[in-house]
Order: structure tokens, then C-alpha cells, then sequence
């Protein structure tokens, strides 16, 4: 995903040679593949190969992501699923706390 959300759209060879050649051209087309059927990428003919790309931006898919992993977990309690993420985004940068709190509010106020 890095390497399309920085170039694309790229066919496996071109994904092969960017990834610096320490995987096979069969792992790197099966794993396209597999994204492309999660629907992560999307992929369109170009002669007899497959060129690739991202389906989402980055900020969509890491909005997923984090929502696959908590919904789960706050399901069977938030509070310290909340305050977990509440510490770590603190430990990462104290802006992060004032981000948090604008988006609290703005949330809010679309209810």
C-alpha cells in the first residue's frame, strides 16, 4: 500500500523492483490480489498484465483499520479501550489531546 499510495498505478513487476527485490514476483501478485479482493486496491488491464492501485487514500484506510480493531474491544467495555488511546495519543504528542477535544466538540455540535 505504501509503495502505490506514493506511485501509481503500477503493475507487480514495477512493485517488485520498487520493493527492493527481496520477494517473489509470484508473493507480491498473490498479495496484490488479495488486496485487490479486500478491495484495497483497484486494478484495470493494461496489455496482459494488471496495473494496481489504491482504492482509498491513506487516511481512509487508516480510519478502517483503527475501526476494525476497536469496535471489537469497546464492545465489551470503552473506558479503557478510551483512555488507552487517550494515553498513547498523548505519548505520541500533546497536540494530539487538543486534536482530540476539536473533534469531540465538532461531533457534538453535528448532533
Amino acid at each position: 500500500m505504501e509503495l502505490l499510495w506514493v506511485e501509481s498505478p503500477m503493475s507487480v513487476r514495477t512493485v517488485c523492483e520498487r520493493a527492493g527485490g527481496g520477494l517473489a514476483y509470484t508473493t507480491i501478485m498473490t498479495t496484490l490480489d488479495r488486496l485487490h479482493k479486500k478491495r484495497l486496491l483497484r486494478r484495470h488491464k493494461d496489455g496482459n498484465a494488471f496495473l494496481y492501485e489504491p482504492a482509498m487514500d491513506r487516511a481512509e484506510y487508516q480510519r478502517r483499520v483503527v475501526e476494525a480493531a476497536l469496535t471489537p474491544l469497546m464492545e465489551h467495555g470503552a473506558a479503557p479501550v478510551l483512555a488507552a488511546f487517550v494515553e498513547v495519543a498523548a505519548d505520541l504528542d500533546e497536540a494530539n489531546l487538543a486534536q482530540l477535544e476539536r473533534l469531540i466538540a465538532s461531533h457534538r455540535r453535528r448532533r
